[in-house]
């Protein structure tokens, strides 16, 4: 065991004992409330009520019929027997998730800010030299391995020439690098497109390879693989890759694989992404807090502790013997990039997770194209960790804490509990809580829990604290997503093993070389999210619900937010797509 994870252990141990003692020295922390609560609810009574309104007797005392007053009585009596303590059990399970969860959460920052305070760099923990000759024999092969710059690209009509060009202008000795774009485009135009560029950059010098193949089995992961088969890729010791609207630096090679000569244990090196369309949009906006506080502070964290983290499956750059001893790419799930590098660590090998290095890419432009993506990635997440737990607690190459911290933390915690407590208590449970006054919700676990999770997202951002009433309102739509996706992935549902690629946007609306896609009309149903939109129709009841008959709690004003927020998601009202369009 290294003193990265003890160390990480030691910061866990004390997040949870923190919020522990907060809880307990302030009273917040009450399980005393008994768990059956509300009236009893009396079987044989009920059983002779329903015969009394058949056959038009009842034991009300009022002439013959069944009134108004026995229904009610009927509703409490159900709600306060039945329905109340259901919900008390899952309001329970919800506020365990939720410590949990926060507990998680403070553990990240706490490294994260223990990192930013102190100035830590992973040269500070891994050996860092220029290659030599780095200035005075630039271009010859004496000093510079055989690297592989891998392009997956599937129609990549707006972005294939940002992405190519960047790499063929990487700085690296020419007949040291190769530059392999795999082309997996169905349109015969995008693809002539690809190809032209590919030989255009031959002509100029650069050892630049294209490959296609005749279907898309395995998706990304399949494309990856092939890549890997051919003799040339065999030959080379590292593979860098970059999705198609990537374009790394020209350094980026000069600084990245200094890693690997110096520690022959590190497999991956992961930069960090930015993005060139962040002011697009209220949206693009919202999605770089979430990007950035899964940068800043989960990544950070796993490499300054356990030198673990997930693959972001673009910007990095793979050795390639760990590809090969983790059995190379798999398409079992959707996240091909999580699971390779959860293999490759169990067996012995490092990550390094440099936020120094920058690497432009474009976030979704559109509500669909994000929510497409974060299906993917929560669904494929849930998946991976049911066909892998079993691996992680048999490996024998990896300590009891980093198995711990995979399976728990990594896994159950953001994959499972983050998305499920998220969407089930504040989407679910609080707005129902109107109509049950039985049903009793400790104010720590729904007021306390979340001003900390504001509070451990705001601390690294607080350049966009102003956007962060929007995050959270979009988080809470957002949630409704990741909870289905995850359920998908860990009962292999439907859906749980599609693939719908990012649409990406470029700038190629300044670039009259290439035109653009005809402009098509939208059916209504691709312009409305029903789903949005019917659990606007349920909060906004419960909101008005909470204000005709307010009880011991007033949510309303909350649940309206809500509400308004599954609306304009529901229409589109968001990005640089609208209803309107």
């Amino acid at each position: 065991m290294e003193g990265g994870e003890i160390g990480g252990a030691l910061l866990f141990v004390l997040a949870a004992a923190a919020a522990l003692a907060t809880a307990v020295s302030t009273g917040a922390v009450d399980f005393s409330r008994p768990l059956t609560v509300g009236g009893r609810l009396d079987f044989q009574d009920t059983i002779s009520w329903f015969i009394g309104v058949f056959d038009g007797s009842s034991s009300s005392e009022s002439a013959g019929g069944v009134s108004l007053a026995d229904v009610y009585e009927l509703w409490v009596r159900v709600r306060g027997g039945v329905i109340a303590p259901v919900l008390q059990v899952a309001v329970w399970a919800c506020m365990v998730m939720s410590v949990m969860l926060v507990v998680e959460a403070m553990y990240n920052c706490l490294v994260s800010l223990g990192v930013k305070v102190i100035g830590w760099r992973p040269e500070w923990r891994f050996k860092w030299e220029p290659i030599a000759g780095d200035d005075e024999e630039k271009g010859t092969d004496a000093h510079y391995p055989m690297v592989l710059v891998q392009i997956p690209m599937y129609n990549e009509l707006e972005v294939y020439k940002l992405s190519i060009g960047a790499a063929c202008e990487l700085e690296w000795p020419k007949d040291r690098i190769i530059v392999q774009v795999l082309d997996d485009s169905t349109d015969p135009y995008i693809k002539n497109l690809v190809e032209l560029e590919c030989e255009d950059w031959a002509s100029k010098g650069m050892n630049i390879k294209y490959t296609t193949r005749s279907g898309r089995k395995g998706f990304k992961a399949g494309a990856l693989k092939k890549g890997m088969e051919y003799d040339y890729a065999k030959q080379c010791e590292y593979v860098a890759i970059f999705d198609a609207d990537f374009q790394p630096e020209q350094d980026f090679l000069l600084r990245t694989v200094p890693f690997f000569m110096h520690n022959p244990k590190v497999a991956l090196v992961q930069a960090r992404w930015t993005f060139v369309n962040v002011t697009a949009s209220l949206l693009t906006r919202v999605q770089k807090m979430f990007f950035d506080y899964h940068f800043k502070v989960e990544q950070e964290a796993g490499s300054a502790t356990f030198s673990f983290f997930s693959f972001n499956g673009t910007a990095g750059v793979w050795r390639a013997a760990a590809i090969k001893e983790a059995g190379g790419w798999k398409d079992r799930t959707t996240v091909e990039d999580m699971d390779l590098a959860v293999r490759a660590t169990l067996k012995g090998w490092k990550f390094i997770y440099v936020g120094d290095i920058r690497v432009k890419s474009e976030l979704p432009s559109t509500y669909k194209a994000y929510c497409r993506q974060q299906f993917r990635w929560s669904c494929g997440g849930a998946h991976l960790f049911r066909q892998v737990a079993k691996d992680i607690l048999v490996a024998k190459g990896v300590s009891v804490v980093k198995k711990l911290h995979m399976l728990y933390s990594f896994f159950l915690v953001r994959r499972v509990v983050a998305p499920t407590v998220t969407c089930i208590l504040y989407n679910i449970i609080l707005p129902i809580s109107v109509m049950i006054p039985e049903l009793f919700i400790p104010v720590w676990g729904i007021a306390y829990i979340p001003m900390v999770l504001l509070v451990v997202t705001a601390i690294r951002h607080p350049k966009n604290i102003h956007i962060l009433p929007f995050w959270i309102l979009f988080e809470n739509v957002m949630t409704m997503h990741r909870l289905r996706a995850a359920l998908a992935g860990l009962f292999e549902l439907s859906e749980f093993n599609e693939w719908v690629v990012t649409k990406k946007v470029g700038n190629n609306f300044e670039d009259t070389d290439v035109p653009l896609l005809q402009k098509t009309r939208k059916r209504i149903r691709d312009r409305v999210n029903f789903r949005e939109i019917l659990f606007a129709a349920f909060l906004f009841f419960c909101a008005s619900y909470n204000l005709v008959f307010p009880g011991k709690t007033s949510y309303y004003f909350n649940l309206y937010l809500q509400g308004l927020a599954f609306v304009f998601l529901g229409l589109n009202f968001t990005g640089t797509c609208t209803w309107c369009q």
